[in-house]
Parts: C-alpha cells; structure tokens; sequence
C-alpha cells in the first residue's frame, strides 16, 4: 500500500501545493487511477468552495447570492474540466514527474484494460464457434 497524504497536506496539495518524495507514488495514483477525473473534481471543489462561501454571506438579495455562486462554479467546473489533463500533467510535473506522464501512464492502462478484455472475450466467444 503506498504512502497517502494526511487531510492537512491533502488540503495543501488540492491548492496546487506540493507533496514530498514520499508520496510520490501515491500522486501517480492520483493523476491515473480509474477515478482520476472525478478526484479532479474533488481537488476544484476544494479551490472552488470557499469563494462560494464568501459569497453567500454578502449584503444582497438570496437569489442574487446564489445566482453569483451557480454562475461561478459553472464558470469555474467549466475551465477546470476542460483543461484537466493539462492540469493533471502540470501537477505530476510540478512534483518531480517527467512531461506527460499522466497521459502516457493512462494510455498505458487503458491498453492493458483492452488488451485483457479482448482475451477475454476471445476466450468466451471464439471459442466455442470453432467446435
């Protein structure tokens, strides 16, 4: 099992700051795992969410409130999921990885993934059409 983060320095790395050596590996989990688009999202959220709150407590009517807050987070959600694979490979850059590293590593995976489905479905299906 690698090496995670504790909540402060989570907190820290999700603010665009940097994790030591240690968790090295953990980061690469991080910008590849299966779930690397929805922790994406988390890691916006946590930039996003206390501007929101400010937000929320100024001197205005609550539907002006909210309409500032959804048209910011839209606005936010937007950029940051348009641009998170470039996001995610400046991060892992940022931490010591070489250029491209997350995309080649999840393209590598999802190989890997295609590569066992096919066998298994050659093994399921061709199988039986040969007898």
């Amino acid at each position: 099992m690698t090496d995670r983060p504790g909540v402060l320095r989570w907190f820290a790395y999700a603010v665009s700051g940097r994790l030591p050596e240690r968790y090295r590996d953990w980061l690469l989990h991080d910008a590849t795992s299966k779930h690397w688009k929805a922790r994406h999202v988390l890691r916006a959220t946590v930039g996003i969410a206390p501007l929101c709150l400010v937000w929320l407590l100024l001197p205005a009517p609550l539907g002006l409130r909210l309409a500032i807050v959804l048209m910011a987070a839209l606005v936010s959600y937007f950029y940051s999921c348009a641009y998170m694979e470039e996001s995610i490979d400046h991060r892992l850059s940022r931490n010591g990885f070489p250029p491209g590293t997350g995309k080649r590593v999840r393209r590598e995976k999802a190989a890997a993934a295609n590569a066992e489905a096919t066998a298994r479905y050659i093994a399921a299906y061709r199988r039986n059409s040969a007898d």
